[in-house]
């Protein structure tokens, strides 16, 4: 049965999420006033340039929940639950962090100073790590990721081209209402660090390797891999689309320290093996409990 009730767990990691993303924003982007990507981004250009009493928070929430509830019928009510809890956790830090805590983000980064790039790497990668753990634990960060999933087919693009679109938009808007672009563009390093950073978070440092072995000696080839790196593999039946002749596929999962011994295995029993290796994020096995 699929669970549609919030877990507790999740709930806890979205919290953490908020704070490392306030952190990263409030302490490194937002004192030296580089840009976040999306609505994040959407906010902090939004509370510079209107009265102090509309906050970086205050703009997090208005513009960040309903994006969230529009999303609802096709993202569903969990998830929809998960994000909105998500940027409440942020808005809250944020405002914990620039209000309430003793620590002055007014006119430079309290640890990295006025050093742009070391803010930008910090501010990216930190804030990064809390929009990956927002995402592995169900949630969201950004309202602009909703939108881009709902409108991207609609207009033509991929998820990725659409939010990179939206946030080439923001940077153009910054630079013309700060009148410089060297903030926007320190800003796009920011952007590459929190993307990198949020890939790692959600898909693991250390990817397996699917590897797709066409042969005509699938039975040695099993075994030979079942019995050195103690793990099954998947036969498939397969046909050559040039010479008609019956083969068999093997699905086979490694790290990447062996794909080599795996590859000098395989032609030791067939040098004419086709293998084929690719990344797979994630690999889960099913729980026999």
């Amino acid at each position: 049965m699929i669970k549609t009730s919030p877990r507790l767990k999740n709930l806890l990691m979205l919290t953490l999420a908020g704070f490392i993303n306030a952190f990263g924003i409030t302490v490194f982007l937002a004192p030296v006033k580089l840009y976040d990507s999306g609505i994040s981004g959407t906010s902090m250009l939004l509370s510079q340039i209107t009265p102090d009493n509309l906050s970086l928070s205050l703009f997090l929430v208005l513009l960040n929940v309903p994006l969230f509830l529009y999303g609802l019928k096709k993202q569903g009510k969990l998830f929809t639950l998960y994000a909105i809890y998500s940027v409440c956790a942020y808005s809250f830090f944020a405002w914990l962090i620039t209000d309430v805590l003793p620590i002055d983000v007014s006119l430079s980064s309290p640890l990295a100073g006025h050093d742009l790039l070391l803010c930008a790497l910090f501010g990216g990668l930190i804030s990064g790590i809390g929009s990956g753990l927002a995402i592995r634990f169900g949630g969201a960060m950004d309202g602009i990721e909703v939108m881009a999933v709902i409108f991207s087919k609609r207009l033509g693009v991929s998820v990725g081209t659409f939010v990179m679109g939206y946030n080439v938009i923001l940077y153009v808007i910054c630079g013309i209402a700060i009148n410089s672009w060297i903030l926007p563009l320190y800003s796009v390093v920011a952007y590459a660090a929190a993307l990198k950073t949020v890939d790692y978070i959600v898909e693991g440092f250390d990817r397996a390797k699917c590897a797709i072995i066409i042969t005509n000696h699938a039975d040695d080839i099993c075994k030979a891999l079942s019995e050195t790196f103690e793990c099954g593999s998947t036969r498939l039946v397969a046909k050559g689309g040039y010479s008609g002749e019956e083969k068999s596929m093997i699905y086979f999962i490694v790290n990447r320290f062996q794909v080599t011994q795996m590859r000098d295995i395989i032609h030791e029993i067939d040098d004419r093996a086709y293998i084929i290796i690719s990344e797979v994020a994630d690999v889960f096995s099913a729980n026999m409990d």
